[in-house]
């Protein structure tokens, strides 16, 4: 057996040995160090920031009324001796609703015709036959049914954003499924001094009558419209404006990005500032989240 007894040279070889010991444990450890990091990724629920659309409206209720409605009177005090027209009837302007027997004396007998002076429904009548009337006596109520007009108040913040020819959305409980599409035709010059609001009129088409006198509506319209703009859930924001922030992801780490918002349509928000087409934004997860740390994206 050969016994190096070169003192130095023994040296040498056990600290290099030495040096790479540790060099090969810090290594596997660092390595340790990020799987373990990994493993624990946190996971989060993700979406793609898309150009969109987006509009802000405000909202309103109101009642549906025809456009067009008159109260028919007689025009000679007397009795109704004869009903031509009942309740839901459609009616020419100039035709005959009933007839009134006239009760002054020294007339010859000839019944007197009560006529419609516009065309449309018979939305109700008020007599019946042998009923006394004179010629305040209202004996029915003539609606005009293939328009239909809504009023309603407008606070003077909002007057400039709407215009004559403007379009409204309309929708009635009667038919939840379907929506109306109105005109603004009336925008009062003048604001009332105890409301600060000005008179609006809203006018639908009714062809097929399914909008009635009466119904109660609910009334949007449009004020700002913006197209083409990146679009992101309310559920992504975190903080308080004007300091809003979301989470993107980047790889598999999370980074904080600040943002500023405009338009919100629902539980969507426009963004102006902050984000760009297709950036993965984190909606669900994100409490749990820092700048930097490891996560696990569903999208």
């Amino acid at each position: 057996m050969i016994i190096n007894k070169n003192p130095k040279r023994i040296f040498f070889i056990l600290l290099i040995s030495t040096i790479l010991c540790i060099f090969s444990i810090t290594g596997c450890a660092k390595k340790q160090a990020a799987t373990a990091e990994k493993e624990t990724a946190i996971p989060v629920k993700v979406m793609k920031v898309e150009l969109k659309e987006i509009a802000e409206s405000i909202e309103y209720v109101g009642n549906i009324k025809a456009q067009d409605e008159a109260l028919i009177y007689p025009k000679v005090n007397g009795k109704i001796i004869e009903k031509i027209k009942e309740e839901g009837a459609n009616i020419e302007k100039g035709e005959v609703i009933a007839y009134v027997d006239r009760d002054e004396v020294g007339f010859k007998f000839e019944k007197a015709p009560v006529e419609s002076p516009l065309k449309g429904v018979i939305g109700e009548v008020f007599v019946d036959i042998g009923s006394q009337v004179s010629t305040q006596t209202p004996i029915a109520l003539v609606v005009d049914m293939d328009r239909v007009e809504i009023d309603l108040e407008i606070p003077e913040k909002y007057i400039p954003m709407i215009s004559l020819g403007q379009e409204a959305k309309i929708r009635v409980d009667a038919y939840p499924d379907e929506e109306f599409i109105g005109t603004i035709t009336k925008i009062s010059p003048v604001v009332d001094l105890a409301t600060r609001t000005a008179a609006t009129e809203i006018v639908i088409e009714n062809p097929q009558h399914k909008l009635n006198s009466g119904m109660f509506a609910k009334i949007s319209l449009v004020i700002r419209q913006h197209k083409g703009v990146p679009v992101i859930l309310k559920e992504a924001l975190v903080g308080k404006d004007p300091d809003l922030y979301v989470y993107i992801t980047e790889g598999d780490k999370a980074v904080l990005r600040k943002v500023k918002v405009g338009i919100r349509q629902g539980p969507y928000y426009e963004v102006t500032e902050g984000l760009k087409e297709g950036d993965m934004v984190v909606i669900m997860g994100q409490q749990r989240l820092g700048d930097g740390v490891f996560v696990a994206p569903e999208e």
